[in-house]
């Protein structure tokens, strides 16, 4: 039966449908419960199996998962829990997926169909069309989603092997003169040529001629024709639309002379016509079609019938439903039926054409059509990174010079071996010019007094370390002189990272001898076979970022450049929304298991486009961008004065070199401290004792953990400042530099720290630093205990991606004598960060405990002054009672509280920290304060105006402007020079910053 038809508590009830949202739990019993949905084209329902032990439940559940389809028997009853009939299932048997297939042998060909990237219109996944007119058997399939072309990529990736072939086209928005009256029109690419000439068209409709819908002028059109195949498009066509105004035959055939094909389409779906009242009626629509045929004949066009596709089947049309009403469209209930017709069902939409007639436009005009046109590849293979010459030679002198003045010459076995083979699969990939990229990036930087941090795995590169591109170090830990170049490398196996090593003499001179080394595979980096094209992240302070983007204009040139755009998809939360709003507005009953159909059924349909926060893609100077994308504003904002890829970044990375230059707080905080102190950071030693000691208790702060309600003093640190944080630290009472860094592993993590690490350490089963915690622990881990190196790799991959390990990874770890405990934990992990983005995010968070250990006031000047606008300058004035009671306040909203408030919360309780500490705050003052820093004065801060809450970092530095010309003479003429609102002026009032300044000067003068 289907299941919608269930509809109260019955026996013996068989369904089929596809399983979703399978789940295994273990009871306390011991017993185990199976619960899954089971979903056919009309609804789902909720499934529920008992099994009495967890050896039953495996046996009998192992040929399940998601996706697959079964017939599954059972009793549906009322389930008390939630609150909803469910079906207790006595039989699951796996079935084969009935396929709906087209059994004429001679077939169509769909010319016009959307996609998801539709934006809020279509609900067809890309890979369901591809795999649906794979399964038609048809030879082709376009793809026309409204004035876009973001599923080009995606639907490139899907047919690499396949042998259907995708025609790349768009339907459009046609203007002549007048940009606000537009006309659908279908543009297909025939050829290489056509390809780029769309791409140009795509980008001059969004950057040049957007208005409401990116538009294409007849004029480009008619510039950029070749290798182009146009339709004539739906009802909201040209030459559809002149037929339902009235124009006359002479006209009609004009219109259709500019078009190769001209497009009719199935009765229901201009159904929407005879509502209202354009036409009379179905026979009006076909006679429409008709003439259109006929208008083909006389001028010598072909005529192809097209499904308009917006959804795959019939039943499919609740998904596009829900999302219209979603955008209140008074019609969402009256769907057309515009779905994937077999070529049967295509030829009876058009049986009143006569059988020859249906036959040339259902079949044999859209096949020659298809067929007249090449397999195209929309975006090229390989890499095309900028030329720079002898960038290579560049890289190369640059590792070892740097490598020979740390290391002495001739270099070390262990770093000449680690330079050879970095260096080689650096070059002979074409890899040297993103390395020299990134070393200028992080030298200008540098030499305008900015550090830059390293994300991401790029510190797992060596040849990184030593072109100045990252801190980090990834050779195996080491002793080395600054003096006379000896190195002595540990045993990797004794030591967590080089910063935990015990001081030590030179043998030789006996100088201090310098530590480092994080012992991080270069594998992680650019794979095992150093091929992987390199992603090189790095944070930059976000007073530099605009400074560093404009870095990469001039080094490339400003049409060479552009932000790497983004598109935002309809997420389940948000698909949730729709569905409960549709269900509740039409007072539908709906079961928790069709919710879930109806979620899957519209999330993923595009909403909008956005961009990378601070990713760049470069265009080689002798490439034209649009021989791999268009170009566009994001969110198709015209007075925005960025431009964006038109495909999303992710599908062009392999292609285009990405810069990701970020904005982050963490360099921001060191410049300041630097500026405030004098002293440079880079000097601070990372086995500072009383350092170290905030991590895992807060007696370095002169405080007790009751006074600071804290067991850790890592209040403010970037990484290890949250609530979740210090319970790990205090869990862990971590001694040394790499444990935090494994700290940072967990926390950074899925499923790394809760039911797994945390709940080893805690058992004494692993110790913090045996615990897997990032990606590289696990394939460090296993060659030391023997398991060969590509083995060891191959499952850091697995388990890092979410796969766990397969069984003959497991029988290769045993062979080694690796726990079981290990391949467990392996088994339970999502995600993990890689070590390098760890060692270099506790590298920066280190150095600023450092400050606040040992220069606490600039500390807390740099931290609230990035915070400037989240703190309450009021209360932390008032000292630590009315602190305490801000904190209270916020606390006591728990899960409610926004997340404005718990960043007030965090921010509260390092101001509380500071005041017990014997510091203090004084009152924001009009004349003294900054505008946004917080300034030192003696044992206490001044507050910059821009604490002051509703105050803004614009207003703050118009006042500063204001009153350095002169003092203010009155409140009015503080107003005028200062460009404020009087609302500003009363809250200045209130917060005692206006002293006897008097109302205006007519007062002054007359009083």
């Amino acid at each position: 039966m289907e299941i919608r038809e269930i509809t109260e508590e019955q026996r013996g009830v068989i369904v089929e449908g596809r399983v979703q949202n399978l789940e295994l739990k273990e009871l306390k019993s011991g017993r185990c419960l199976l619960s899954f949905d089971v979903e056919d084209d009309t609804c789902a329902i909720s499934c529920k199996s008992y099994f009495e032990n967890s050896a039953e439940a495996a046996k009998k559940t192992e040929p399940l998962k998601d996706g697959i389809t079964v017939k599954t028997k059972g009793t549906v009853m009322f389930d008390k829990y939630v609150r909803e009939l469910v079906l207790q299932t006595d039989h699951i048997t796996k079935t084969v997926t009935p396929l709906i297939t087209d059994a004429r042998a001679e077939k169509r060909v769909e010319l016009h169909a959307h996609t998801q990237m539709s934006a809020m219109d279509s609900v067809v996944p890309i890979e369901m069309l591809i795999a649906t007119a794979e399964q038609y058997g048809h030879s082709a399939v376009a793809i026309t989603d409204h004035g876009v072309i973001q599923a080009f990529p995606t639907a490139q990736k899907l047919t690499r092997k396949s042998k259907i072939k995708v025609i790349y086209g768009m339907e459009g928005y046609l203007f002549d003169e007048d940009i606000s009256r537009s006309y659908h029109i279908i543009i297909l690419a025939r050829n290489t040529v056509g390809l780029r000439n769309l791409y140009r068209l795509v980008s001059l409709a969004h950057i040049k001629y957007f208005h409401r819908t990116p538009r294409i002028p007849r004029s480009a059109l008619v510039e950029f024709r070749e290798g182009l195949v146009l339709g004539s498009a739906c009802e909201a066509g040209e030459l559809y639309r002149a037929m339902l105004n009235g124009a006359s035959m002479d006209d009609l055939e004009r219109i259709a002379s500019f078009y190769d094909y001209l497009e009719i389409q199935p009765c229901g779906n201009n159904e929407f016509l005879i509502r209202n009242g354009e036409v009379s009626g179905v026979r009006e629509l076909q006679e429409l079609n008709r003439k259109i045929c006929e208008i083909g004949r006389i001028t010598g066009k072909p005529v192809a019938a097209t499904c308009d596709v917006h959804f795959l089947r019939p039943d499919d049309e609740v998904y596009r439903r829900i999302l219209m009403s979603g955008q209140k469209y008074d019609d969402a209930d009256l769907q057309a039926p515009l779905y994937f017709r077999t070529t049967e069902e295509m030829l009876a939409e058009f049986s009143y054409l006569g059988d020859e007639l249906a036959e040339e436009v259902v079949v044999r005009t859209p096949c020659r059509i298809a067929d007249s046109i090449e397999k195209l590849q929309p975006i090229p293979d390989n890499l095309y990174s900028p030329d720079i010459p002898g960038a290579d030679d560049d890289i190369r002198n640059m590792s070892y010079d740097r490598a020979k003045a740390l290391y002495g010459d001739p270099l070390p076995e262990t770093v000449a071996e680690r330079l050879r083979m970095e260096l080689n699969s650096i070059i002979n990939n074409g890899f040297g010019v993103l390395y020299l990229i990134a070393h200028k990036l992080v030298k200008k930087s540098t030499d305008d007094g900015y550090l830059v941090g390293s994300r991401g795995s790029v510190g797992s590169s060596f040849v990184a370390t030593m072109t100045g591109i990252t801190e980090v170090n990834p050779l195996p830990p080491h002793w080395r002189c600054p003096e006379c170049k000896y190195s002595e490398f540990a045993d990797p196996g004794a030591y967590g990272g080089g910063f935990d090593l015990p001081d030590k003499k030179c043998p030789r001179c006996g100088a201090d001898l310098k530590k480092d080394g994080h012992n991080i595979p270069f594998a992680v980096f650019l794979g095992f076979e150093g091929d992987k094209v390199p992603d090189i992240d790095l944070n930059f302070s976000g007073d530099y970022q605009a400074v560093a983007h404009k870095y990469t204009e001039e080094l490339f040139g400003r049409d060479n450049v552009f932000r790497a755009g983004t598109i935002s998809t309809i997420a389940d939360r948000t698909a949730y929304g729709y569905v409960r709003n549709y269900l509740e507005e039409r007072k539908l009953p709906g079961t928790q298991a069709n919710i879930n159909r109806l979620v899957r059924g519209c999330a993923g349909v595009k909403k909008t486009t956005g961009q990378h926060p601070g990713g760049i893609m470069v265009v080689p100077r002798q490439m034209d961008v649009h021989h791999f994308t268009p170009i566009q504003h994001p969110a198709d904002d015209r007075t925005s004065g960025t431009v964006t890829t038109h495909f999303d970044y992710h599908s062009i990375s392999d292609r285009l070199v990405k810069l990701d230059i970020l904005g982050h707080d963490d360099p921001t905080v060191i410049r300041m401290l630097e500026r405030l102190t004098g002293v440079d950071a880079k000097t601070v030693s990372f086995d500072d004792p009383a350092t170290m000691s905030l991590f895992y208790s807060t007696e370095a702060l002169g405080l007790t953990p009751e006074q600071l309600k804290s067991p850790v003093g890592t209040l403010g640190i970037p990484e290890f400042g949250t609530r979740f944080v210090r319970q790990m630290l205090e869990e862990t009472r971590p001694s040394c530099f790499s444990e935090l860094v494994r700290i940072s592993g967990f926390s950074h993590g899925t499923d790394v720290w809760v039911n797994n690490a945390q709940d080893l350490i805690r058992d004494k089963v692993a110790t913090l630093s045996e615990a897997i915690s990032a990606r590289d622990d696990i394939m460090v881990t296993l060659m030391l205990k023997g398991v060969a190196p590509k083995t060891s790799f191959e499952i850091m991959e697995s388990v890092r991606k979410g796969k766990g390990v397969k069984p003959n990874q497991i029988e290769a770890m045993k062979a080694q004598n690796v726990p079981d405990w290990f391949i467990q934990s392996c088994q339970k992990i999502k995600y993990m960060f890689p070590r390098a983005h760890a060692v270099a995010y506790v590298m920066m968070a280190f150095r600023i405990a450092w400050f606040k250990v040992h220069l606490p006031l600039a500390f807390y000047a740099a931290y609230f002054t990035i915070r400037a606008e989240e703190f309450d300058c009021v209360a932390a004035a008032q000292g630590e009672n009315a602190l305490n009671a801000v904190i209270h306040d916020l606390e006591s909203k728990g899960n409610e509280a926004s997340h404005k408030e718990k960043a007030l919360l965090a921010v509260m309780e390092t101001a509380r920290e500071m005041v017990l500490r014997g510091f203090s705050f004084l009152k924001v003052d009009l004349y003294k304060s900054h505008a946004a820093e917080f300034l030192i004065n003696g044992q206490s801060l001044l507050p910059p105006l821009a604490s002051l809450p509703g105050l803004g970092a614009a207003a703050a530095e118009s006042l500063v402007g204001a009153r350095n010309v002169r003092p203010f003479s009155s409140q009015e003429d503080l107003r005028v020079r200062g460009h404020v609102s009087k609302a500003i002026i009363d809250l200045l009032a209130q917060q005692g910053c206006l002293g006897d300044l008097p109302e205006s000067d007519q007062l002054q003068l007359f009083g």
